[in-house]
């Protein structure tokens, strides 16, 4: 069983018995994989504090491509972004792009979007704190995107005609905005002016606050995303860091 050295995100961890751990660690080289790390959880382990969930750094596997559980011989840690500990925001945006990395991504190796997620957890951490919502949805939108399941907002989603000004309704099923005659065929969210002109600044990845952006369309634009990631990617299963950060985390507040 050869060792292999690779890039790597810790996606999730979990106990395993009196003294391990299972680790789920999305690799630049190999993809998503489960691996044991013997020890982990004794007083002295090698490992130390290093297994952290998003940390990232490099692990040292001993890698069989058949296999479902990999061994972790080591984890060097570069960075474990402490702001996002100590930002319940930053830190339930962070969680819900790790589920979906580990829920929803291909099999295979996929390099663009290791390094996307990366990024996007590296920005998560220094965002200024007025724009955190902002950048958890533009992120999320992004990781969305990435999988390959970007809504559709240039021209109706069912019949391609060109959309009216103002108000449009957004199909979550059908995977985008509709015009005139299937939104009156179709049970739509409708989003007026001003949050049609904020979800197209989201998809386009900037997280600048919207004009005339409020605690309630922020909440309006989560509850948004959320349904449309459960819809088309979670195929209605629970993403429970997902459904987290859709409520909890944010606490009344943007």
């Amino acid at each position: 069983m050869p060792l292999v050295t690779t890039p790597a995100i810790i996606l999730h961890a979990f106990k395993y018995s009196d003294t391990s751990k299972i680790v789920r660690l999305a690799t630049r080289e190999y993809g998503v994989q489960s691996a044991i790390a013997k020890g982990a959880s004794r007083p002295k382990s090698r490992f130390g504090a290093s297994l952290q969930v998003l940390s990232q750094g490099t692990a040292h596997l001993y890698f069989r491509p058949t296999a479902e559980l990999q061994t972790l011989s080591a984890f060097d840690v570069a960075e474990q972004h402490p702001a996002l500990a100590h930002d319940l925001g930053r830190y339930a945006a962070a969680s819900a792009l790790a589920e979906l990395m580990l829920r929803c991504a291909p099999s295979e190796p996929h390099l663009a979007l290791f390094d996307f997620v990366g990024a996007q957890l590296d920005h998560l951490a220094t965002v200024p704190p007025q724009r955190v919502a902002t950048a958890a949805l533009a992120g999320l939108w992004a990781m969305v995107t990435a999988l390959g399941f970007a809504p559709t907002v240039s021209a109706c989603v069912r019949d391609g005609r060109a959309l009216d000004e103002g108000a449009v309704g957004f199909s979550v099923p059908d995977g985008g905005f509709l015009c005139a005659r299937c939104t009156r065929e179709r049970t739509t969210t409708v989003l007026e002016g001003p949050d049609r002109r904020a979800l197209e600044q989201l998809l386009a990845g900037s997280d600048e606050l919207p004009a005339g952006w409020t605690s309630r369309h922020a909440a309006a634009h989560r509850r948004l995303l959320a349904r449309f990631i459960e819809h088309h990617l979670a195929e209605g299963h629970p993403l429970k860091a997902l459904a987290f950060w859709e409520t909890a985390a944010w606490n009344g507040t943007s």
